[in-house]
């Protein structure tokens, strides 16, 4: 009798963890507290709370939260709460919404997203693939969740399948995903930190090339600029790639550069709307190398608008003429890549604010809300990083980590 009864106590256990084992415990799978409550540790560590129960005839899983922010009483409560209401006839789904501020799912977050901006996209291509591409690698993951229930531990699961095997895609996977959650935030949905936040830090280094941006290793810059500057290639076209380098700028940027843009007193180029992909004027603040790029190509451009000419002093250097130089010295990489290249380096070598390192690169803000505070353009707090990144691309042995971080940063 005693045999059955333990056995009877084991299939149907009854407030069977203890705070202790929330915490320790590791294994992946459902771990059952009684009642139809289980921790749900994920293989990635992530722990989140679900009740299994009978809503209405038919068998249904509700999501309590994440075990970080929900304790072991509050999950009790919530599932007691729910069970309660499931046998009065009531739906605790809709119970458990209002009590959260019915915070929408990750999937429900991505298409307000979607539907908000994507008017104002150029590129009817990018308007489809963004949300095709949440759609195959984060929605399958964590979709489903509410936005304020998924942590960095979530992100992580959906972007390691892809991350080497598919380093272009994960990359754009990330920024969207990063995107909903900033308009997440902004509107009130979440709190603390993005969970896309640290996770360069996490992830392996992509070293399989992408054929569509690919992208130099931040590691190989500083032998790069060295070859560069050591090369054949006329000088011109030396001095105009290294100045994209440093600058972070694209390529038609830099190309289409004239005089009249460049304040080498103040020490900055000033790219009109005109000339700007997001139709916003954007200011670069020079580094000194920058600067000393500038006033050689001054003595070499003689009378030409372009600071950078071709052949003809009347129009600029070709669109061709930067990645003819990375492949006639050896190296697959896009120039389009090095932008990329500067944000991995910003990220994982530097604690300059992620705000710094986006406006950096002249990247939009996608949150309308976020933007509306940030009416400045961060100038000199982006003197101080463009002058970081260009002492670490101008040193062979790569040990400059602004803000006190060691080299192991790199690792």
């Amino acid at each position: 009798m005693t045999d059955h009864m333990t056995m009877r106590h084991r299939r149907h256990p009854d407030r069977a963890l203890t705070a202790v084992q929330v915490r320790q415990i590791k294994t992946p799978g459902r771990h059952a507290d009684g009642n139809g409550l289980y921790l749900v540790v994920e293989p990635t560590g992530a722990k989140r709370w679900v009740l299994r129960t009978i809503v209405q005839g038919r068998r249904r899983d509700i999501g309590l939260g994440s075990a970080r922010l929900v304790s072991l009483v509050e999950a009790r409560e919530k599932a007691a709460l729910y069970r309660k209401t499931a046998r009065s006839g009531g739906d605790p789904i809709a119970v458990h919404r209002r009590a959260q501020k019915i915070a929408p799912t990750f999937e429900e977050a991505a298409r307000m997203v979607h539907a908000q901006h994507s008017r104002a996209w150029q590129n009817p291509k990018h308007t489809t693939q963004w949300l095709t591409t949440l759609s195959r690698y984060a929605f399958p993951v964590f979709g489903d969740r509410r936005v304020d229930q998924i942590d960095t531990a979530d992100v992580l699961k959906a972007l390691s399948p892809i991350w080497l095997s598919k380093p272009g895609t994960a990359r754009r996977v990330r920024q969207r995903i990063r995107a909903v959650f900033d308009w997440a935030k902004g509107v009130g949905h979440r709190t603390g930190d993005n969970p896309v936040e640290g996770l360069l830090k996490v992830l392996p280094h992509q070293n399989i090339a992408d054929n569509h941006h690919a992208a130099m290793a931040y590691a190989d810059v500083p032998a790069f600029v060295q070859a560069l500057r050591e090369s054949d290639i006329a000088e011109t076209a030396k001095l105009g790639l290294e100045f994209l380098i440093l600058t972070a700028a694209r390529t038609g940027e830099v190309l289409g550069a004239r005089w009249e843009e460049m304040n080498l007193t103040n020490g900055t180029w000033t790219i009109p709307v005109a000339r700007t992909k997001t139709r916003r004027e954007h200011r670069i603040p020079l580094a000194p190398r920058a600067t000393a790029i500038i006033t050689r190509a001054r003595e070499l451009s003689a009378d030409s608008e372009y600071v950078f000419p071709g052949r003809n002093a009347h129009r600029p250097l070709s669109n061709m003429t930067f990645l003819l130089a990375l492949q006639k010295m050896g190296f697959a990489a896009t120039v389009h890549g090095f932008r990329s290249t500067f944000r991995d380096w910003a990220a994982e070598c530097t604690n300059f604010p992620r705000e710094v390192c986006e406006m950096a690169l002249a990247h939009t803000v996608a949150n309308k809300v976020e933007a509306a505070y940030r009416r400045g353009d961060l100038l000199e707090k982006r003197r101080e990083l463009m002058a970081a990144w260009a002492a670490y691309a101008s040193t062979l042995s790569a040990e400059i980590f602004p803000f006190g971080k060691g080299r192991e940063a790199s690792q």
